[in-house]
């Protein structure tokens, strides 16, 4: 039955000519097969706040890079606190494409995730040092994000002075959810 109702899906591909969709405004090309299994944005913002790994493929002077890494998202952005002495922090200096990968499941039929594309840009100082000002506007609501998510002491960041922000406006969202394929009518 889900191999069926996953035929039909792929069978069904609707074409939406990049046209935006609704909710936070941020300009997202929509996706655009598979709406079916496709989480909404109300289950795509739960998914991406509980879940706290996601893999981030930066380019590479040989290639793709992909490194596990923490991140929290605020509703518009993937932000990533990296390591300002990493290949990711140097490929996304020469090239801010990348794409974030961010899935849970263990069977076929309970695979869920988002992938989001975007460029990474750099937000606030570098590296971000504890005697920094803490007071970085911008940065207020993803540090607090990513102290809550993390359990950092007082709820508030830890600065090492070896890490900074990453922020990634997404050009494109693709979500999945396989264990809506179960819910769906058998094909005729």
């Amino acid at each position: 039955m889900i191999v069926d109702s996953f035929d039909r899906i792929a069978t069904e591909t609707i074409h939406d000519h990049g046209v935006s969709p609704p909710g936070n405004g941020v300009g997202v090309r929509e996706q655009r097969r598979s709406r079916v299994i496709a989480m909404s944005e109300q289950e795509r913002d739960a998914f991406l706040g509980v879940q706290r790994t996601c893999r981030l493929a930066s380019l590479g002077p040989g290639g793709p890079h992909v490194s596990p890494v923490w991140f929290v998202w605020d509703g518009t952005a993937l932000w990533v606190y990296s390591l300002t002495r990493s290949q990711r922090w140097t490929d996304v200096q020469r090239d801010p494409r990348v794409a974030a990968v961010i899935d849970a499941g263990e069977h076929y039929h309970e695979l869920h995730g988002v992938e989001i594309e975007g460029d990474a840009v750099v937000v606030g100082p570098v590296p971000r040092a504890a005697d920094a000002d803490p007071e970085t506007p911008e940065l207020a609501g993803p540090e607090r994000l990513m102290a809550v998510k993390y359990q950092h002491p007082g709820a508030s960041m830890i600065h090492d002075g070896r890490h900074a922000w990453l922020r990634i406006i997404p050009a494109k969202i693709t979500s999945w959810d396989f264990r809506k394929l179960e819910s769906l009518p058998p094909r005729s």
